[in-house]
């Protein structure tokens, strides 16, 4: 079934089209505006910020203008595919074989192929067979679900062994999670594994990722005008402060007033959502509640020369500051970052780390020494820009029986659906799979039967 067939509407549905209202103009509130629209609904889009786009948005760095968090394409990615070929824009991905660098804290190694493992300094020959042979089975589990009853440590342990879960997967786990580390359910690196797994062409060999040139700027642009051609209702810096009931639908509180719906999809993260929405029971507000997130501090810079030419340098090493070092310029031509070096230094973090609320300076005094101890021949004057983004609500944390404790689309209220990235379950968080949880969504939002007393407007 395509996407667009998902979104068809019951029969009951295409005579009398709801007014939807969805909060949130991300990447998954957008695609589930282009689906409902679709399906003959009316929908009134509504984002807090000045600009659509969420984690996708572009940013200005210095005379760049590029995406304010790094994203790739993977071959892989079908239903992000076929969204860009409804806009025209698939045909325009530009494919590029990347590397990928081990940093330990005392050297740069390369970790591109079998032969690239068999060499890392840091695992012994029995470590690292079983290291592979993770990583291949892992790869090849096709249901993630029955991972959620084991932790990620146990999980890794007994298939890569002690000193390989010491010395690689737990400094890896570390510098994406943080102190949530140990609450991670294998579920979670299983998925990881699967999803840079099939980046690889031929299995452990290149690994090819792909972009659009003009980056998510010209995705969202593309998508924004679908949108507005269709007649959706776009609107930014509006933050929605409540939605509640009223006899026969909703209404949706911002700003600049109150409007009236027939149904609302809020697709903002549980937190937020819990303080917009009215109505839910005490069991949905503490399902939403208890969702650990991940949040995100992250630098771009710009450079005058490259640094190791790998795409993704990962780090082991934890006195360093950020989780990876990303060379988006390796995969992405220059020319479209006028003749810079493009590098993104993220740290992932608990929602609740003190580094979210710290000042760009003392974020760029902590970077730029630990990048330079990495790439002891960088200088301090071939770094043209630097500057920093940070969210607090990125990543919803695959713990143990995470399915069985999230909670559901529809809501107690009626008419009122929260579907929000914590729904994206046993799968690693991407756009496509952002774009996979809008197409499901709206399939079953337009299934669900019409509120007593609603009528078409």
């Amino acid at each position: 079934m395509t996407a667009r067939e998902a979104a068809q509407p019951a029969p009951d549905m295409a005579e009398a089209p709801c007014r939807w209202a969805v909060v949130g103009g991300g990447m998954l509130g957008l695609t589930l505006a282009l689906r409902l629209h679709q399906a003959g609904q009316r929908v009134t889009v509504f984002e807090a910020a000045p600009s659509f786009g969420g984690l996708a948005s572009a940013w200005r760095v210095g005379d760049v203008v590029w995406d304010r968090y790094y994203h790739v394409i993977m071959q892989t990615d079908a239903r992000l595919r076929s969204l860009l070929t409804e806009l025209g824009l698939e045909r325009d991905i530009r494919w590029e074989v990347t590397r990928t660098n081990f940093y330990t804290g005392r050297s740069m190694h390369p970790l591109n192929n079998v032969f690239d493992y068999l060499r890392l300094p840091t695992l012994g020959p029995l470590d690292k067979a079983r290291l592979a042979a993770t990583i291949l089975y892992a790869s090849r589990i096709e249901d993630g679900r029955p991972l959620e009853k084991l932790s990620a440590a146990a999980w890794l342990t007994r298939l890569s062994g002690e000193a390989t879960y010491r010395n690689l997967w737990q400094p890896l786990l570390r510098s994406k999670l943080g102190s949530n580390e140990s609450k991670a359910s294998a579920a979670y690196i299983w998925s990881v594994i699967r999803r840079f797994y099939g980046a690889r062409q031929g299995g452990m060999q290149k690994e090819m990722f792909g972009y659009v040139p003009g980056g998510y700027g010209r995705i969202l642009e593309a998508l924004l005008q679908r949108l507005e051609a269709a007649g959706v209702t776009l609107q930014v810096n509006a933050p929605v402060t409540s939605v509640g009931p009223v006899p026969g639908g909703l209404t949706v509180k911002t700003g600049e007033g109150v409007q009236r719906f027939d149904r609302v999809v809020n697709t903002c993260a549980a937190p937020i959502a819990l303080q917009a929405c009215e109505g839910l029971s005490a069991d949905e507000r503490a399902r939403h509640a208890a969702i650990k997130y991940q949040g995100i501090v992250c630098a771009s810079l710009l450079l005058t020369r490259p640094l190791g030419g790998a795409y993704l340098t990962y780090i082991t090493d934890e006195s360093i500051p950020f989780t990876t070092v990303i060379e988006m310029t390796s995969l992405v031509d220059r020319a479209l970052t006028g003749g810079k070096h493009l590098v993104y230094l993220p740290r992932y973090l608990p929602a609740d780390d003190p580094l979210l609320d710290v000042a760009d300076d003392e974020i760029e005094a902590r970077f730029l020494p630990a990048l330079m101890r990495m790439f002891p021949d960088l200088k301090r004057d071939e770094i043209t820009a630097f500057k920093v983004t940070r969210t607090r609500h990125v990543l919803a944390l695959s713990t143990l029986d995470y399915s069985d404790r999230l909670p559901p689309m529809a809501t107690a209220l009626p008419g009122l659906f929260i579907v929000n990235s914590a729904q994206i379950v046993n799968a690693s968080l991407s756009v496509n799979e952002t774009v996979n949880l809008a197409n499901e969504a709206a399939a079953m939002l337009l299934s669900q039967p019409a509120v007593a007393g609603a009528a078409a407007r």
